[in-house]
């Protein structure tokens, strides 16, 4: 792999001194986390009449009541503990023994078994989930708290991951148009665990991870958990180098006090591989490893550095605050030279190339105030709260121009036949390149109830005002721009239980993207006076806890997308806002135990998404919304035939999609087939084999666009090895 070694970024390019900075931020988050232990200090009235105590709650990770595949109880829809059963949302969990079971390593993996859920492929360089229709680089959250960097994200110190269906603004903030993307990382827990696990694999694959931890006394708890990677791939001339350390600390400051503090250093380095191109409406047929370009001069670089602490505080007369701060600084430079469209005859491919650097610091800071009380028979569950981020980027890019074609080409030839190349390529930059700054600043409010009617009825009502303002200077031209959004997101939803077990729901919430774009780098003169894009949600649905081990979750929805900016139709210079999409559909799950020894975890998703009016030439009303299959479904068994030996067995099947919006190149659906054996030698040791793709099926799981299509990975084979001290 080629290593980079000279800086991307110009020295007037808005390049920040990080070591200094980070520590003086760090610091800083001592303090704000420590808010609740400041409030501690201060004495508590006794409580008043009709105010319920609030149970004390973790921090990060509350009590979860994971059974195997089965989770129970979240903080993540709501901010308060309560049970899914409680929450009108669809919202699926990735537990711990599911990500073990099946080898999980990344996001992509992880959303496989989540109905209403898929992915894109993100340029070969970020992830990029499509959560009922909606692909998104910026939906993701990291312990509640936004992680919305383009980068492949690693699971080696997560617990587990959790999936929110439909527009979240009222938690979560901007964006979040078909839902979002939540892991809740490990956490120092006053438990001893000491444990390494080794894996190798298919395509010289090595990684190892590390996860330590113990009581230091009542007061004090530690936990370091770490990884290492060095894998090749099942294509040609691309392979993946990553690393990360993750240690965390938890104090307790007498019995209502809660303290933690982590730090996260994580490094990816790895081959852009963008995939194949299209040829009359259909994926290339190229050998599954083929490359189409030069992975020597396709790369791309990841640093991430963050420190997050939080704390919690209950007082006593029943209110509980807490505090969560992040300070994280990403450092990302990615390269590429790709494929482009085939000639008329079939015969040779055009290439491209083009190098990006991005730097990003995140400041954010959330506090909630929550406290029960009872008005006559009526109880309420309240949250208050208040919410800051600000966000300082730079970008900067440069064209690649191919100097064996001439001083000024930007486009190659090669034949079909041999489409991996080495040839010169100088990247530089020019006026039509990105090179800007951003500076977007968050001032948000938010309160919600949750409402005991009855003891069959529930409802919960939500109200957000979200001040999101943005400063751009574009620096090729020196020109500044400036939008202000000032939005409310509402939710409300109604919880009906005819039987304990089972769960009624009808739920309507909204959301809403900035013109500044999810990655902050998208205004300009004709689109920063324009209102920005709403999301709105209407659905209903169904949840029933069989048993105490497995639940099943069904629910229908219809999902608009409006105020999408499209050319005038009589003014090329102007812009207008018309209905975008719309996507409708249902989706049902299952998850846990069937019987002792035989675990279920899948779902299926029916979704049907068309565009809503005309907006371009390519782009009309009623054609289909990309990477998108009108059926999918997912289905991973489990059985253990005795206390030592178990299988899985697993289905992931899709029909086909469209690879953009204008519908010209359709990707063909498929069905692949995965396994796995577990073998738990004692008490310390456990070692498993998975499989995945077993029969070969040939397919192309994700694209980015008509010729950005990515082939599956054929047959291969990882084993690991645990071991516990």
């Amino acid at each position: 792999m080629t290593r980079r070694t000279t800086p991307s970024f110009p020295p007037s390019a808005g390049n920040r001194p990080r070591g200094r900075a980070f520590l003086l931020l760090a610091a800083t988050a001592l303090g704000s986390g420590g808010l609740p232990l400041a409030l501690a200090q201060t004495a508590s009235p006794a409580a008043p009449d009709g105010v319920v105590a609030v149970p004390m709650v973790d921090v990060q990770a509350s009590p979860a009541s994971t059974n195997g595949y089965q989770t129970t109880r979240s903080r993540t829809a709501t901010r308060t503990d309560t049970p899914l059963r409680d929450v009108p949302q669809s919202v699926s969990v990735v537990t711990q023994e599911a990500i073990r079971d099946l080898s999980v390593q990344n996001l992509q993996d992880a959303l496989r078994f989540v109905p209403g859920a898929g992915f894109a492929q993100g340029e070969g360089n970020r992830d990029t989930p499509v959560l009922r229709g909606y692909s998104s680089t910026a939906n993701l959250f990291v312990d509640g708290l936004r992680d919305d960097v383009e980068y492949y994200r690693d699971l080696y110190n997560i617990d587990r991951v959790e999936v929110l269906l439909g527009p979240s603004a009222m938690i979560f903030g901007r964006g979040g148009g078909g839902g979002v993307v939540n892991r809740v990382t490990k956490q120092a827990d006053w438990e001893t665990i000491r444990e390494v696990r080794l894996q190798t694999g298919s395509y010289s694959n090595l990684r190892g991870t590390i996860d330590v931890g113990q009581a230091i006394n009542e007061h004090a708890a530690f936990r370091i958990l770490g990884m290492y990677e060095d894998t090749d791939t099942y294509r040609d001339g691309v392979s993946i180098r990553r690393y990360g350390i993750n240690p965390t600390a938890a104090f307790r400051i007498g019995d209502s006090t809660t303290l933690r503090v982590s730090y996260e250093n994580f490094r990816d380095e790895r081959n852009t591989d963008r995939g194949v191109p299209s040829f009359n409406g259909k994926p290339v047929r190229l050998g599954v490893s083929t490359f189409v370009g030069d992975p020597n001069q396709s790369i791309n670089h990841v640093n991430l550095n963050a420190v997050n602490v939080s704390g919690e505080h209950r007082f006593d007369n029943g209110v509980v605050v807490r505090n969560l701060f992040r300070y994280a600084t990403y450092d990302k430079f990615y390269q590429n030279v790709f494929s482009g469209a085939v000639n008329a005859r079939g015969t040779a491919v055009s290439l491209a190339a083009y190098n990006n650097a991005i730097q990003r610091d995140n400041i954010i800071n959330q506090t909630d105030v929550q406290f029960s009380l009872d008005t006559g028979p009526i109880r309420h569950t309240i949250l208050a709260g208040f919410e800051y981020q600000h966000q300082v980027s730079d970008n900067f890019r440069n064209t690649g121009y191919f100097t064996a074609v001439g001083p000024n080409a930007t486009n190659f030839v090669t034949p079909l036949s041999a489409t991996r190349v080495s040839t010169p390529v100088s990247f530089r930059h020019n006026t039509t390149d990105a090179y800007n700054h951003g500076v977007a600043t968050t001032a948000a409010a938010y309160v919600q109830d949750q409402i005991q009617l009855l003891p069959q009825v529930q409802l919960i009502a939500g109200l957000r005002y979200e001040n999101f303002d943005v400063d751009f200077t574009n620096n090729n031209t020196r020109a500044q721009f400036n939008s202000t959004d000032n939005k409310v997101s509402p939710r409300v939803g109604l919880v009906y239980k005819p039987v304990e077990p089972l769960s009624l729901y009808a739920s309507y919430s909204n959301s809403y993207l900035p013109r500044a774009g999810e990655q902050l780098a998208s205004l300009n003169l004709n689109n920063s006076n324009l209102r920005p894009e709403e999301f709105t949600n209407y659905e209903v649905g169904a949840k029933w806890d069989v048993a105490r081990s497995l639940s099943l979750t069904a629910a229908l929805f219809h999902l608009d997308r409006t105020n999408v900016a499209v050319p005038d139709p009589n003014d090329s210079t102007r812009l207008v806002l018309v209905d975008g999409t719309r996507t409708e559909g249902f989706e049902i799950g299952a998850r846990g135990r069937v019987t002792d020894a035989w675990s279920v975890l899948g779902g299926y998703a029916y979704t049907e998404g068309v565009i809503s009016s005309n907006q371009s030439a390519t782009i009309a009303k009623g054609n289909n919304v990309p990477f998108l299959s009108r059926h999918s479904a997912s289905l991973w068994n489990r059985y253990d035939f005795t206390e030592n030996w178990g299988a899985g067995l697993g289905v992931i099947a899709q029909s086909s999609y469209f690879a953009a919006t204008d519908n010209a190149v359709r990707i063909p659906g498929f069905a692949r087939v995965d396994a796995a054996i577990f073998w738990k030698i004692n008490e310390r040791w456990g070692a498993q084999i998975n499989a995945e793709n077993l029969l070969g099926a040939k397919y192309y799981p994700v694209a980015n666009s008509n010729n950005n299509i990515t082939p599956g990975a054929p047959f291969s084979v990882r084993a690991a090895l645990t071991a516990r001290f």
